[in-house]
């Protein structure tokens, strides 16, 4: 049995960090909607980012996403954030929306396109070098819409090239990881379609190049928590975009739609190590809030993934082995069950209380009056926005 000292000493060192884009304006693909208070630039985003770890002790750095997040001064903008208790964390590079990229960015048939979006990706590695920054990611939206529009072989190989001159870029202290999406926007193929693309190019490439899972980014039913373990048991398992879907890749609140798959994903991450205070899986929020305020949805994103995890350390793990060995399908379901289906909210709610920090991080913005002030102070100007 699992003692409640021992879950909340695991999870003080459990980090989540936090998108830029997730404190801008969003929407559907017919309408974005502008929110009062919403930043105007790079640095506001880093002072909502900052409330959130404020009021959840468990934020401590910022993804940033480039050109969205474009500055003229990386090194400054990172003693911006570290005289608010943060970090810039990982580079997030976008190929993706420039008109040049209509047939791709790094598979485009044209050489100069290539060369352009290779120009990118290695200007996103200055970054790195600049803000201190672990980790480069990497999603493509290359692929193709119609059968025999381009070579589906030449374009892996592109693909590699591309992949293989940014990895040796690399400072020996940073990795690369790429993420992957079944679906959007390329109808016939993609590019990077599923976890065993990434991994076959992760694994051509070296030990510093690392799978991204995306909770979303899977079709309907996907067990995504065998993805996970099959990753951690080959040591590539670099990093999550943690959200929720109901239908395709919503983007919504992690733990909103599905609080159980949370809850299994996380298990296989603490049976296979990624709880342990050395792990190195970074654990990230991919989500634009879209009707909701924004700072109090990152906040309650943040407490799910804290609830999960404490859930999935609470699993009798000996009791569970043993029904595993005795081949006692209900009991070892019900070991499983049991760690769920517990009220962990005291338990996280007293380690805040013993962090200083209050234990109910939403209600504790509310009273603030922060969403008040910055409604009023970020007055003018043009707010960020999905891709601004």
């Amino acid at each position: 049995m699992t003692d409640h000292a021992e879950v909340q000493a695991a999870l003080k060192h459990l980090t989540v960090e936090t998108p830029s884009w997730a404190y801008g304006n969003s929407g559907t693909r017919f309408k974005v909607f502008a929110q009062p208070g919403v930043p105007r630039t790079v640095r506001e985003k880093l002072d909502d980012a900052a409330t959130v770890h404020a009021l959840t002790g468990a934020a401590p750095t910022v993804a940033l996403h480039i050109p969205w997040d474009r500055v003229d001064d990386y090194g400054a903008l990172a003693k911006y954030a570290e005289e608010r208790g943060l970090r810039l964390g990982t580079i997030n590079a976008n190929v993706f929306q420039d008109d040049d990229y209509r047939l791709g960015s790094v598979t485009n048939p044209d050489p100069k396109v290539r060369r352009k979006a290779l120009a990118h990706l290695l200007d996103c590695v200055d970054i790195m070098d600049a803000t201190g920054s672990r980790d480069l990611k990497l999603w493509f939206a290359d692929g193709t819409n119609y059968p025999g529009q381009d070579d589906i072989r030449a374009r892996q190989d592109r693909l590699a090239e591309a992949l293989r001159t940014v990895y040796d870029r690399l400072g020996d202290h940073q990795r690369m990881v790429l993420e992957y999406k079944l679906f959007e926007p390329a109808f016939y193929t993609t590019d990077v379609p599923d976890w065993g693309t990434s991994y076959a190019h992760c694994l051509q490439l070296g030990d510093r190049a690392q799978v991204c899972v995306d909770t979303g980014h899977h079709a309907p039913g996907t067990n995504i928590e065998f993805i996970v373990a099959f990753l951690l048991r080959a040591r590539r398992l670099g990093a999550f975009d943690f959200n929720s879907r109901f239908y395709a890749d919503d983007d919504l609140m992690a733990g909103a739609a599905d609080p159980f798959q949370l809850f299994r994903i996380l298990y296989e991450v603490r049976r296979g190590g990624g709880l342990d205070a050395d792990a190195r899986i970074a654990f990230m929020l991919d989500q634009c809030h879209n009707v909701e305020s924004k700072v109090p949805a990152v906040v309650r994103s943040v407490m799910n993934v804290q609830e999960a995890a404490a859930k999935a350390l609470l699993v009798d793990r000996d009791a569970l082995a043993a029904a595993q060995a005795s081949g006692d399908v209900l009991e070892a379901n019900a070991v499983l069950m049991d760690a769920y289906n517990t009220d962990v909210r005291p338990l996280l709610a007293a380690l805040r209380a013993e962090q200083g920090l209050d234990p109910d991080p939403v209600a504790a913005h509310r009273a603030s009056g922060r969403q008040e002030r910055i409604a009023a102070e970020r007055m003018g100007g043009e707010q960020a926005g999905w891709g601004a």
